[in-house]
């Protein structure tokens, strides 16, 4: 007898099932491609995720660390796109949130002329680690071109 329940879950547009083994993301370029935990599996849609928009997007510890950025970000920089002063407000705003919420933060930069606004989501993907923040920026005259 066959105890395997298959479970199929949506994750930030993407959808993780359950097969033998582990864990497959549709999205993944590879098909064959199988996680062996789920936590793993939304690692990979969350830089997913960052990966889909053309302006700085990327993922946020608790501890002021930028452990993804996508390409328009690092064009950026990093501490352009997340100034290491307002890190842990950031942060601090995605811990109020309810899943799948979003706020809107404000980052006045003294040397950008304007100022640029992140899109900011608090997501519990690995329960080892505790909550991040998926942050990308508004659209803004002062982002483009890069």
């Amino acid at each position: 007898m066959n105890h395997f329940i298959d479970v199929a879950v949506a994750f930030l547009g993407g959808t993780i099932i359950s097969v033998q083994g582990g864990y497959r993301v549709l999205q993944h370029p590879k098909k064959e491609r199988i996680f062996d935990r789920l936590a793993d599996a939304r690692w990979f849609l969350a830089v997913h995720w960052c990966d889909q928009f053309p302006t700085p997007a990327g993922i946020l510890t608790h501890d002021g660390q930028v452990t993804f950025q996508n390409h328009a970000a690092l064009a950026m920089g990093d501490t352009m796109f997340l100034p290491l002063q307002i890190r842990k407000a950031v942060f601090n705003h995605c811990l109020t949130l309810a899943p799948g919420e979003f706020t809107t933060y404000t980052v006045q930069n003294s040397s950008q002329v304007d100022e640029h606004q992140l899109v900011i989501m608090g997501l519990d993907i690995d329960p080892r680690y505790g909550r991040v923040a998926l942050v990308r920026t508004k659209q803004s005259e002062s982002l483009a071109p890069f």
